[in-house]
């Protein structure tokens, strides 16, 4: 006679760890004031106009993503949660003509701390609560 399958139930405290989906984190008032703080922002900043989506166009998805901010000890710094929107939904020549993505390159970033090192400067990390690229978009954008 065969032996029954054990299983197990293990269920995650999403409180000590990043949920995978909003579903998830929408069950936990942490990442709930997370989400809710990063909506105001995008309000503050006229991110976007609420309109019914035109026939025929090109919706961008969007997701929720979140993250623990951690202490120096491991502890929990903060919630951090950011609305973005699935870029890889857009259509060229319909969503936008070109892209431009202002990033550090890694060698730049060592550089730099190199010469903080070598000069005795104290160093200091920022993380910003909320933070936007202002440019002007050409382009109408319909995102659902």
């Amino acid at each position: 006679m065969p032996h029954p399958k054990l299983c197990y139930n293990a269920k995650l405290d999403y409180s000590f760890t990043e949920p995978p989906s909003y579903k998830v984190a929408s069950q936990y008032p942490k990442w709930c004031k997370a989400m809710d703080a990063e909506f105001q922002a995008l309000q503050r900043q006229q991110t976007w106009s609420l309109v019914p989506a035109p026939p025929n166009v090109n919706l961008v998805g969007c997701k929720w993503v979140y993250k623990l901010k951690l202490n120096s000890d491991g502890s929990i710094s903060r919630y951090k949660a950011r609305l973005v929107a699935k870029g890889f939904h857009q259509q060229a020549r319909i969503d936008f003509h070109e892209t431009f993505s202002p990033v550090i390159k890694p060698a730049t970033m060592r550089f730099i701390l190199a010469i903080a090192i070598s000069c005795n400067w104290s160093l200091r990390q920022l993380d910003f609560s909320n933070a936007f690229l202002h440019g002007y978009l050409k382009e109408d954008v319909y995102m659902q």
